[in-house]
């Protein structure tokens, strides 16, 4: 795998996993309800692909196999917790080769958005009272030039 632990191939490289990179992936796999998935590394793949190109499933490439396979695996992975399991086995390898920092971290705001359910919120006073006084003195020192703490 290129000499390290290198975080972002996991998620959006181009192409298929390495045989190494697969190695540090396939210790957080899923294992069948019957035991090893037989082509789990290819579904693994496919689902990267489908995230990576940004299409719908329909269009994830027939060499992956069936679509809605692969739909299927990534439905049953994501209610099992599985790329959170996966992320944090992936974090704390990185942490135990010296390897992990905030360069691992990336919010596009963009991206962010609220859930329109999410207007409206209730507070409660005294967290309302918190929030403003932070906000007050925020302003209050962007007003002098000086950054929040």
């Amino acid at each position: 795998m290129r000499g390290s632990l290198d975080l972002v191939v996991v998620g959006v490289a181009r192409g298929d996993l390495s045989d190494a990179e697969w190695e540090l992936v396939e210790p957080f796999s899923p294992v069948g309800e019957r035991g090893p998935v037989p082509d789990l590394r290819r579904q693994f793949n496919a689902v990267m692909w489908r995230f990576r190109a940004g299409g719908p499933w329909r269009d994830v490439p027939e060499e992956y196999g069936s679509w809605s396979t692969v739909y299927g695996a990534f439905q049953r992975w994501a209610a099992a917790g599985t790329f959170r399991t996966l992320m944090d086995g992936m974090t704390a390898e990185a942490a135990a080769r010296g390897q992990a920092g905030l360069d691992l971290v990336s919010v596009d705001s963009t991206v962010s958005r609220a859930h329109h359910h999410a207007a409206g919120m209730v507070v409660g006073p005294e967290l309302l009272e918190e929030l403003e006084k932070a906000v007050t003195e925020e302003k209050g020192l962007l007003e002098r030039g000086r950054t929040p703490r």
